[in-house]
């Protein structure tokens, strides 16, 4: 009489059951990368991000304390002072800096004229290739940070009025919300501030503000 031998196998519900079991560690899986990957480029945008603010201020610090005392002849030969700006100016912020590298040895000047201003929701700098223009003269402009709701610039004309409470907040009752020339006197030359605090807001980040005492003229 012969011995008969049974088949060993999975039955149909068992493949299933295996089959699902699959199918979720997988779907698990996909979530926990797909996670995993979302934040590691949260993190990048918030790096890249930091590091586009941080040049922004970096290169505006460095305008407003490298200014001098150098007024201008603009494109319609009209003498414009070395720095101006406001809610009521043209432009937030217009001066002369010192400090422009010449790498090359061009024939140019180390003072550059520069000017910031907001345009589509864009922090825009723009500078010239020559202190005194004419007609032909072009700026050179960059966006130097999207995503701005605004741009403030505020003037202080003596340091001696730079007051603050106890709890160093700055008393801004001294502070001019415009540095124009008093067109009802003409041929007045107009200084240079003593501080400018400047206070940017952006979309998301809030306000971030800044104080700068100027070189004396």
């Amino acid at each position: 009489m012969g011995v008969r031998r049974t088949s060993l196998g999975f039955t149909l519900i068992e493949v299933l059951v295996a089959m699902a079991i699959t199918a979720l560690i997988s779907v698990v899986a996909y979530s926990a990368l797909s996670s995993a990957l979302s934040g590691a480029e949260s993190v990048r945008s918030a790096t890249v991000r930091a590091q586009q603010i941080n040049q922004t201020l970096t290169l505006l610090s460095r305008d407003i304390r490298q200014v001098v005392n150098r007024s201008i002849v603009d494109e319609f030969d009209q003498r414009a002072p070395a720095l101006s700006g406001g809610v009521l100016s043209r432009y937030p912020l217009t001066l002369t800096r010192a400090g422009w590298h010449n790498s090359t040895g061009a024939p140019r000047s180390t003072l550059q004229r520069v000017r910031w201003w907001i345009e589509d929701d864009a922090l825009w700098r723009a500078h010239f290739p020559v202190l005194d223009r004419t007609p032909g003269t072009e700026a050179i402009e960059t966006a130097m940070l999207d995503d701005v709701v605004g741009f403030e610039v505020r003037f202080l004309p003596a340091i001696a009025e730079l007051k603050s409470d106890r709890d160093d907040v700055i008393d801004d009752r001294n502070w001019r919300d415009n540095w124009t020339l008093d067109v009802s006197q003409p041929g007045l030359e107009l200084p240079t501030p003593a501080a400018i605090e400047i206070v940017l807001e952006l979309a998301r980040a809030g306000k971030i503000r800044r104080l700068y005492v100027l070189p004396s003229s």
